[in-house]
């Protein structure tokens, strides 16, 4: 007989085959044919997934190297960030939802929450002004530093043992994921968010792996194929980071499994503080201009 597990993991595998061919025939444009991915896109889909697999999350320090590097315009940044990182992202969710035990009815609430918030929020994003998504990735930036520096310093809830949630407990969690999928839209990731959010649940820390994963999985090709049918992404950089990335999860879930990895979350919470410095400059700056233009109009 077949199982609840089963059935969901050949959903996600359908959802990752529409994502597929959607990419494919909106990528088959002259204009988009026109954006090459670089070596350097691989390179960092293979670096940051490969964190991402162990823990450390990928939208963070992704988005440091688009800033630092001038890769593309920053409003095309969220839009690339959720179209190239989702296919790793669904490998991810395969194996972890495969081998790691989590009660189905609440990985499923927590899934189908993070997707609906997802889909509000990609809505809202892609049609964001370049100010409007500078300053929030800025701040989005910031909160992600937050969290790496509290994850670093243990400042977090005791490990509980449950792997599933019930009652109250299981409608502040589908409530809280929600919040967090449409958040990621933006450029948060939703991978220390929720693992903070399951501890402080009372459920075993690991569970949060297929129920962040498995959010994310199902959450991200949909919300990539908004920002995809707007064209407010980067095909190149989104191809290297999913090609890059799909063999970096496999060598960390199935051969590296655990690394100490406290000392690059040091260095990226540095990283990202340069990155969210500069954002929130940008922001401030073409707010001074807009200001500017319109005192010069009134005079």
């Amino acid at each position: 007989m077949i199982s609840g597990k089963q059935i969901l993991l050949g959903v996600l595998c359908l959802v990752a085959l529409y994502f597929i061919a959607r990419w494919w025939m909106h990528s088959r444009s002259a204009e988009q044919r026109a954006d090459k991915p670089r070596s350097e896109d691989f390179a960092l889909g293979f670096v940051t997934n490969f964190f991402d697999t162990l823990g450390i999350g990928s939208f963070a320090s992704t988005t440091a190297y688009y800033k630092f590097r001038k890769r593309m315009p920053d409003e095309n940044i969220p839009g690339t960030l959720n179209v190239g990182h989702a296919l790793p992202t669904v490998v991810q969710a395969l194996v972890y939802i495969t081998i790691v035990e989590v009660e189905f009815t609440t990985l499923i609430a927590m899934i189908v929450a993070a997707v609906l918030g997802a889909l509000l929020g990609a809505g809202v994003v892609s049609r964001l002004p370049r100010r409007a998504i500078q300053l929030g990735m800025g701040i989005a930036l910031v909160v992600a530093a937050v969290l790496f520096v509290l994850k670093n310093l243990n400042v977090e809830a005791e490990a509980g043992m449950a792997h599933a949630l019930t009652g109250n407990l299981l409608i502040i969690g589908v409530v809280a994921n929600f919040v967090l999928g449409a958040l990621m839209t933006l450029g948060i990731g939703l991978y220390a968010p929720c693992l903070i959010l399951v501890s402080l649940l009372g459920m075993n820390p690991k569970a949060a792996f297929p129920i962040m994963m498995g959010s994310c999985a199902f959450l991200m090709p949909p919300a990539g194929l908004r920002f995809v049918a707007c064209n407010r992404y980067s095909l190149g950089a989104a191809f290297g980071l999913a090609l890059g990335g799909i063999p970096a999860v496999l060598i960390a879930a199935l051969i590296v499994k655990e690394l100490p990895i406290v000392w690059v979350r040091w260095l990226v919470v540095v990283v990202v503080l340069i990155a969210a410095t500069m954002m929130l400059r940008s922001a401030m700056q073409k707010s001074t201009a807009g200001v500017a233009v319109a005192e010069a109009e009134a005079r």
